[in-house]
């Protein structure tokens, strides 16, 4: 018996000295977890698409068996990016339809229309991207072109934003639209009493409603398409705004075989079918599904002068803009997403337009807590009503490339004084605590790093201006991958679940050469990723692309 004792004691030594089997263990890198105290670590290790542990590489090596063992070798890494606002499968469809971003000219935006259908024949010719602000004529076109040129096929040519529309002749005859069609919330141009083909915000549905409808594999080559590109920018999670029910339904078919990997948040699109369908469903909650929002539009865009100001614009008198919806419908819809367990997220760019939201917020949220409703750009708004904005129920969604895109004739918009709250993120931070950020791709690039540029720079790409625009608004380097990781996950009620590398969490990060951290400022927009994670699985790599 004396002798079966320590036999028994140096087995259970032994076993208690096993070490524990994993899937991947990273070791020798700057990790950056971004958790509370913003720490970094040397090592992580990874079982069953989850963290299980961080910290110095000997302890975790002494830890764990891996089937896998990653020497990052110095290498940084860092949170999978979330893009807290754009449009994934808009980004997959762009690839499908004429591209005019960029155009310099009416001219050149004529040529790319030619050149399109000339290669593709379409029956419905769609393109998206033209900016009269970036030419040399700054109105907006007329259609005769267009008319001359296809006067048989439909054509609708998107502004950049999304917020207006330049339609020929055909296009508006397919839709229905004439002179004597009603413009609410939105605008219908003419000139000399005709129609010049340009539609802003509501009348650009009625077109939009006689588009082909794409096919399920036009859907499909769409999302697949969109992945492949955010991939290699490190995004992980893309909270698309707006979408409808057939194209969720493919996304989750494509997560459910593997095929689409990307982790997406969904803002439902605003429409009865939508409502009806997914407020009594509840949300839709998988491993890289959520459906739990409702993306509503208030007014429209500056750029198109169809965001809904307190105070005519300066460069048009007695403009003010508008509300997409009279405000009793603003809050008709509210109150039904208030009754549910969705969020409401609504697009609001003037302060007219954030003024109403923040109200219709605060009356149906009284007495709620952790409701976490957004607001999605925040552009302009009144000094005065900021302090509307707080970390539990009104939460500010913001895309910092619109202040670099629009700093050139922002202030022509509204003036010197209403700049003063425009594009005004630090104070957003420190109102709410948190600040979700985003690109709104394609309206901008889908390249998170400008993003990343134009918060803490306030520059564009060439370095103007060269203090900045409104620079007291610049947001440092921390608070900006935080509000591209955990503050993005929180207003999508996903922190507990990702956003930061910390134990329990899923895998999801990004390795890179370089420091985003340290890194002179004027690098950060040709900052390049090695490598994207998706719960612990590599799905994009360099050196494979």
């Amino acid at each position: 018996m004396r002798r079966i004792l320590p036999l028994l004691l140096a087995i259970s030594l032994i076993a208690c000295e096993k070490k524990h089997s994993i899937d991947l263990l990273i070791t020798n890198g700057t990790i950056y977890t971004v958790d509370d105290n913003f720490s970094t670590v040397e090592a992580m290790a990874i079982s069953n698409g989850q963290i299980i542990a961080t910290g110095d590489s000997e302890d975790l090596i002494e830890e764990y068996e891996s089937k896998t063992i990653l020497d990052a070798s110095g290498k940084f890494i860092y949170p999978g990016l979330i893009d807290a606002h754009c449009h994934f499968f808009g980004l997959g469809q762009q690839a499908q339809r004429v591209d005019l971003m960029g155009t310099t000219s009416f001219e050149d935006v004529i040529q790319r229309v030619v050149t399109f259908q000339n290669e593709n024949n379409r029956d419905f010719i769609i393109g998206r991207g033209w900016d009269q602000n970036d030419w040399e004529i700054k109105e907006f076109p007329s259609n005769e072109k267009l008319n001359e040129l296809f006067p048989d096929i439909p054509v609708a040519l998107t502004r950049i934003d999304g917020h207006a529309m330049l339609a020929n002749q055909a296009a508006l005859d397919a839709a229905g639209i004439d002179s004597n069609t009603p413009a609410d919330g939105g605008a219908i141009i003419m000139s000399d009493g005709k129609l010049t083909g340009v539609l802003v915000d509501n009348p650009m549905e009625l077109v939009e409603a006689v588009y082909p409808k794409p096919s399920t594999q036009d859907m499909v080559d769409a999302l697949l398409t969109a992945q492949k590109e955010n991939f290699k920018y490190g995004l992980t999670t893309v909270d698309d705004a707006g979408l409808h029910k057939d194209v969720i339904e493919v996304i989750d078919s494509l997560q459910q075989v593997g095929e689409l990997k990307m982790k997406m948040y969904v803002m439902i699109s605003n429409t009865p079918e939508n409502l009806d369908y997914y407020l009594n469903k509840g949300i839709v909650k998988t491993d890289r599904l959520n459906v739990r929002s409702v993306k509503f539009y208030a007014d429209g865009a500056l750029g198109s002068r169809g965001a809904a100001l307190k105070e005519p614009y300066s460069d048009k008198h007695d403009h003010y803009g508008a509300l997409l919806s009279p405000i009793s419908k603003i809050k008709e819809i509210a109150s039904r997403i208030a009754a549910s367990d969705y969020q409401m997220n609504t697009h609001a760019i003037g302060d007219s337009a954030n003024y109403v939201v923040l109200e219709t917020y605060k009356e149906l949220l009284n007495g709620s807590s952790n409701r976490r409703w957004r607001i999605e750009h925040a552009q302009i708004v009144d000094p005065n009503d900021f302090n509307s904005f707080n970390q539990d129920n009104i939460l500010p969604s913001v895309q910092p490339t619109h202040a670099t895109s629009d700093m050139y004739w922002a202030q022509d918009r509204v003036g010197a004084e209403r700049i003063k709250g425009a594009y005004a993120y630090k104070t957003l931070l420190k109102q709410s605590g948190i600040v979700a950020l985003g690109t709104d791709y394609p309206v901008e690039q889908v390249n998170p790093f400008l993003t990343f540029y134009a918060a803490v720079a306030r520059q564009d790409t060439s370095g103007y201006p060269e203090n900045g625009f409104l620079p007291e608004q610049s947001l440092t380097r921390e608070e900006t991958l935080r509000g591209m990781t955990i503050w993005a996950a929180y207003s999508n009620f996903e922190e507990n679940e990702k956003g930061s590398l910390e134990k329990g969490k899923a895998a999801d990060f990004i390795i890179t050469e370089k420091n985003l951290m340290t890194i002179p400022v004027e690098q950060i927009p040709d900052f390049k990723v090695n490598a994207t994670y998706i719960n612990g699985e590599k799905v994009y790599s360099v050196a494979n692309n």
